[in-house]
């Protein structure tokens, strides 16, 4: 009897153990589904942001990632497809042009909805399942996705035929075989409808998100993957630089490749249909896709190029000179970096119609003042430039924010302190902000060209092309925002 008990004690025991771990298997499933759920309803948030709010806002954000055709910087010119497209779009609506880089593209439609970005630019193929939760644009260009493989390592010595005979020159040749694409990419879609297609396998090897295509074509390249997938315009230009790649055995048919809005932006996707088809009808689009995907003697001498900057970190041969001397100003040496740019496009010998030479354009008694005997000199032109500038930065010790001080800095750097100061004197009879340059000060520098501003009693120095220093600063800060959006890649 004892014994029956003990036998009982031990089921009830075991009994209760297992309606426990029962019910915390149940709540773990029940706080996975949530979590689940949750997960899944902040993917499909959706910002209301139209076009009235971005021209309000002063900022047009695209997504993009970085790339040789795209969006790069190439000797501290920030070029790609992309970029001038939709330069050409912000300067229409009056707007900034800022690009977003995605670190991961299996994001992006999570940040564009979300309200990282307003459009998604970056090749995107129209497909069904992304038409859920984006609206595409027209399509601006039709291609086809292409297998991208490796040739035989002898195979500059072998005939045409021979290396065909080596290569899968048909979906067929995939079957049992592994192909290796992004996870969110239409490649990833495609790989597995050809398995449907075939009634076969073809195993499909996930790669991570951040990778890019020319990455993933190195690697094939390289032998490091056996196969992959890149739409055919892309393949092709790339094929210029990888020559021992094949891209001719395609695996889809005609696709149309576009931009992507937020479902909540219908005037910003009209906005750009307009614009695509005005720029279609016009030279110029042509003249941008073919620099970027058709110029293979230019894409081959950028991806060479030691001032690439998104694959070597250079911008120019006087990152060093210009280090050095940012640090006596105290500024970031990227912003400094752009200055150059935009006084010289890094340009040692270059001299203005208004006499100012060098990489920081000096002025002959400006140089001479700052104790610079060579203007020409790379290293003695930078050491001037910047203790002018730390001269016109102290000028300004009044303002409390470095950024907006900066800005005042750089304007005097341009035009002069004393029309800067007539510039700060007008705002503050107006009773606006004199002590930011934004929204504050800058509008009465834009103006000093207009009468009923250069005429005003408190305006000493007169006159000035006012929008000269306008430009100056915003095209500085705005270089300087992609300059560190691509040095961070």
């Amino acid at each position: 009897m004892n014994r029956n008990k003990k036998f009982i004690n031990k089921d009830k025991i075991l009994f209760r153990m297992i309606f426990v771990v029962f019910l915390i298997f149940l709540l773990s499933c029940e706080s996975g589904e949530k979590k689940l759920a949750e997960q899944s309803h902040n993917l499909k948030q959706v910002v209301s942001t139209d076009l009235p709010q971005i021209i309000e806002s002063g900022v047009l954000k695209v997504i993009t990632s970085y790339s040789p055709t795209g969006y790069f910087l190439y000797k501290g010119k920030t070029m790609g497809f992309e970029y001038e497209i939709f330069k050409r779009l912000a300067d229409h609506l009056g707007v900034r042009l800022e690009m977003v880089i995605a670190k991961n593209v299996d994001s992006v439609i999570p940040m564009l909805n979300r309200g990282d970005g307003d459009i998604i630019a970056l090749g995107y193929t129209i497909t069904s399942a992304r038409k859920e939760d984006v609206s595409f644009t027209d399509p601006y260009l039709i291609t086809h996705q292409s297998l991208i493989q490796k040739k035989p390592d002898n195979w500059r010595k072998m005939t045409k035929d021979n290396i065909k005979k080596s290569l899968a020159t048909d979906v067929i040749d995939l079957i049992n075989d592994t192909v290796s694409v992004r996870k969110n990419s239409s490649y990833y879609l495609r790989i597995k409808e050809l398995s449907n297609e075939l009634g076969d396998s073809i195993y499909i090897k996930v790669l991570p998100g951040e990778l890019s295509d020319e990455q993933i074509i190195k690697m094939v390249s390289e032998g490091t993957i056996k196969y992959s997938v890149i739409d055919n315009h892309k393949a092709s230009i790339h094929k210029s630089y990888f020559p021992n790649i094949d891209i001719s055995t395609p695996i889809s048919l005609s696709q149309r490749i576009a931009w992507a809005v937020r479902k909540t932006s219908p005037e910003l996707l009209e906005t750009i249909n307009k614009g695509l088809a005005t720029i279609k009808r016009k030279p110029d689009y042509n003249m941008i896709y073919d620099k970027y995907f058709k110029n293979r003697r230019q894409f081959h001498k950028r991806l060479d190029s030691e001032f690439y900057t998104g694959k070597t970190g250079k911008f120019s041969e006087y990152d060093e000179i210009v280090k050095k001397y940012s640090d006596g100003l105290g500024w970031d040496w990227i912003l400094l970096k752009s200055l150059i740019y935009q006084e010289s496009m890094f340009k040692s010998d270059n001299t203005a119609w208004t006499g100012a030479s060098g990489l920081m354009q000096l002025m002959p008694t400006t140089a001479k003042e700052m104790g610079v005997t060579n203007i020409y000199d790379p290293e003695q032109n930078i050491k001037g430039g910047t203790k002018y500038l730390k001269r016109m930065y102290s000028y300004w010790d009044q303002i409390p924010d470095s950024i907006q001080r900066i800005k005042f800095a750089i304007a005097s750097y341009n035009c002069g302190y004393g029309h800067i100061k007539d510039a700060q004197k007008l705002a503050s009879v107006k009773g606006k902000d004199s002590l930011n340059w934004d929204n504050g000060v800058d509008y009465y520098v834009l103006n000093l060209s207009k009468p009923e501003f250069y005429n005003d009693p408190v305006v000493e120095f007169g006159y000035a092309r006012g929008y000269e220093p306008y430009n100056y600063v915003k095209d500085i800060f705005d270089r300087y925002k992609n300059y560190k959006t691509i040095s961070s890649q």
